[in-house]
């Protein structure tokens, strides 16, 4: 018998010998230990291995992470930025409306709608500036009114734009009427930005609540244009005047389009006032 046949015969007892030994049951605690440990280093590699993955592949999740937050905050910025729009177009759209209604409801005279586009930057003057100009037939002393009541008056004019002095402007003089007190005044503006009236006749009662019109007296302005109404009322007995303060209908620092009473021109009876006498 050659080597190689001896090979064989051995391989074969042997290969014989276990699988007798496995059919006998002989085998079955050796077994279990061997793959209780196999499965135990397999648990250890297999721990190992994902830590190591995760060690590597972090770096590339946090980046992906930031990136796809930054991604988020632009959406929800550019959101924003929308629903922000979309409230400025509301609103507009309401002050339109309510504008629309106040020149029907005022048909008598003609107007213009301007956007409001510029504030004067000093705190002892309150003017605003307009869109529109002479090129849009604006002139200077033409009434500038919304929906609320009196803003002031165009005080100067170019091409395209204009600038509109308020009522609350310290030298703004505007000659009112008190509905319920059925009486002339003048109201008064002032470097604060306050409205008073002045040269109400001490025999006159009025009342806080008292609703404040323009009388188209002096003909700076057209009459019955609302400016607002009595706050206080001061009165003292070695005073000519009784003066009062108001509380203007118009919010001013919230004006952003107001209408031009184009059809209004105003008169200028400076020169047939009386002189003072000497």
């Amino acid at each position: 018998m050659n080597s190689r046949s001896l090979q064989t015969t051995i391989i074969f007892l042997v290969v014989g010998g276990i699988l007798a030994l496995a059919l006998g049951g002989f085998l079955g605690p050796a077994s279990r230990g061997f793959s209780s440990t196999l499965v135990g280093v397999q648990t250890w590699v297999s721990s190992r291995f994902i830590g190591l993955q995760d060690f590597f592949t972090a770096p590339r999740d946090i980046v992906s992470l930031r990136n796809r937050n930054a991604e988020l905050e632009t959406t929800v910025s550019q959101l924003q930025a929308q629903v922000i729009e979309l409230q400025q177009r509301v609103n507009e759209t309401e002050i339109l409306a309510a504008l629309v209604d106040f020149s029907r409801s005022n048909p008598e005279s003609t107007y213009k709608a301007a956007a409001v586009i510029g504030r004067d930057p000093s705190p002892f003057l309150h003017y605003i500036i307009i869109n529109r100009g002479s090129n849009d037939d604006i002139r200077r002393g033409m009434p500038v009114v919304t929906n609320q009541g009196l803003v002031g008056r165009v005080d100067a004019v170019i091409a395209d734009a204009a600038r509109v002095q308020l009522i609350t402007d310290p030298s703004s003089v505007v000659n009112v009427y008190l509905q319920n007190a059925e009486t002339n005044a003048v109201a008064l503006g002032s470097v604060t930005g306050d409205v008073s009236l002045d040269l109400i006749s001490q025999n006159t009662t009025v009342e806080a609540g008292d609703l404040i019109l323009t009388s188209g007296l002096g003909g700076g302005y057209p009459s019955d244009l609302l400016i607002g109404q009595v706050v206080t009322i001061r009165s003292l007995e070695f005073q000519l005047f009784q003066q009062a303060t108001v509380q203007p209908a118009v919010d001013f620092t919230r004006l952003e389009i107001v209408l031009v009473i184009t059809n209004f021109r105003p008169v200028d009876i400076t020169p047939l006032e009386p002189l003072p006498s000497p």
